[in-house]
């Protein structure tokens, strides 16, 4: 599939699943866009910002790395996903992930046709790269790859479990470069 424009697939699916609530006045209440190529382990994101002076500004990123080779599905149902998020943050004005609200739409949207199917995490085949940094928590040990050194990433499991999630330097992780043997 190549990059098609993905406003006539918003307005349609916009129509058939959120009764047109995704508009205002006309044109969509969320910008919608191709990534830059950048993006590469995720098929999409939503994203809502408020500047300084108080104007929301939301926008869905479609991966041109993921889905630009996959079938029209891929893209449907990514978008689609992705629209969810702005219904439940610009319609409900609910601040929830992958919850309730988004669970109830899926299903909807799933059981109301079969030309593809909306999911929580999607399956693409995605490349991963060789990390750069493994990251050790002090409490608990466990390690997790990164691509770069974050000063201050600290265990969210241990920050949750001791200490009612708030960050806690005894949490910090501590990194080392990745080498074969670290696996």
């Amino acid at each position: 599939m190549s990059l098609i424009p993905v406003l006539p697939l918003f307005l349609e699916l916009n129509r058939q699943y959120f009764q047109n609530s995704l508009l205002e006045n006309g044109f969509p209440r969320v910008s919608l866009r191709w990534s830059d190529g950048r993006m590469r382990t995720t098929a999409g994101i939503y994203r809502s910002k408020t500047n300084f002076f108080g104007v929301k500004a939301s926008e869905i990123i479609l991966s041109r790395p993921v889905l630009e080779h996959l079938p029209h599905k891929a893209l449907m149902s990514t978008l689609c996903h992705e629209m969810i998020h702005a219904w439940i943050d610009l319609v409900l004005k609910v601040e929830e992930a992958h919850g309730p609200n988004f669970h109830q739409r899926m299903a909807e949207i799933n059981s109301a046709q079969t030309d593809f199917q909306v999911t929580v995490r999607h399956s693409f085949p995605i490349t991963k790269k060789t990390p750069k940094w493994v990251a050790t928590c002090p409490s608990c040990e466990r390690t997790f790859s990164y691509r770069r050194v974050v000063r201050g990433a600290a265990c969210r499991s241990c920050c949750n479990n001791f200490f009612g999630g708030r960050w806690n330097q005894k949490c910090v992780l501590e990194f080392q470069p990745f080498s074969r043997s670290n696996k």
